[in-house]
């Protein structure tokens, strides 16, 4: 399945949550952000990582294959007043000189490159001792919940999509880092509840890479009417209580001996 985001750009705005502010709290409480720290973001999507490092005062850059997403990235960062440098480029290649930033970052991404390559290219632009961290924030579907039935109606629409029934953790990307040279590797994690109104919920799902990222325009309004339809029936609180799980894999690039 190849999901081209471009298409999603408008819903990925403005109903998909940006990772909370707990993460960046676990980040500077390591001491990996830092005033004048020189940060680039990988994959950044409309950008939810970038600007909120660049908002805790690093020096940050941001790339994606996705002209329209990084285009709402821009307008997002002035409707927060916060500053980033972006352009167009891949993850696995990047136009940048070895040894420019002193942290790596890639949200919501990392399973749509190439890992082995990613990282090592992420080692190449690092400075000796600098870090890369490795994010996710996933929905996490459980037993009767809206996330299982979503995943559910989505697969229904979309056979090709085979991302359903995630847990939320990656642990095979402590090998990626680890074949590239990077040390000090750990992990955290931890849950919580995302609020979403109906209509944030449909926009979100849209969003995904089973729904406008893959489908044709009125396949994805045939989903979005059987979407409104379940919510209605089947989960007629609004605003729901969305469980999600933030995961992140960290790792030191090797200082010089």
């Amino acid at each position: 399945m190849i999901a081209d985001f471009g298409r999603a750009a408008d819903d990925y705005s403005r109903h998909r949550a940006g990772f909370p502010d707990a993460f960046f709290a676990r980040i500077a409480a390591k001491g990996l952000i830092y005033a004048g720290a020189r940060l680039l973001d990988l994959g950044t999507g409309t950008g939810s990582i970038a600007r909120g490092m660049a908002r805790r005062g690093c020096e940050t850059f941001a790339l994606d294959l996705a002209p329209q997403l990084l285009s709402q990235a821009r307008q997002l960062n002035r409707d927060a007043d916060a500053r980033s440098a972006y352009f167009v480029a891949a993850a696995e290649q990047c136009p940048i000189a070895s040894g420019s930033f002193n942290v790596v970052t890639a949200g919501q991404c990392w399973h749509w490159f190439d890992g082995p390559r990613t990282a090592r290219e992420a080692a190449r632009i690092l400075v000796p001792g600098g870090w890369i961290i490795i994010a996710h924030f996933d929905w996490l579907p459980r037993t009767g919940n809206v996330v299982a039935a979503t995943e559910a109606l989505i697969t229904q629409h979309n056979p090709a999509w085979a991302l359903g029934g995630g847990d939320g953790f990656y642990p095979e990307w402590l090998n990626h880092l680890g074949d590239a040279g990077f040390v000090h590797l750990e992990t955290f994690s931890f849950d919580l509840d995302v609020t979403y109104t109906h209509e944030d919920w449909r926009g979100r799902v849209r969003a995904s890479a089973g729904v406008a990222a893959t489908l044709a325009a009125p396949q994805v309004l045939d989903f979005d009417n059987d979407m409104r339809r379940l919510l209605r029936d089947a989960f007629p609180a609004d605003p729901l209580e969305v469980p999600h799980r933030v995961f992140a894999a960290l790792g030191r690039n090797r200082p010089r001996a």
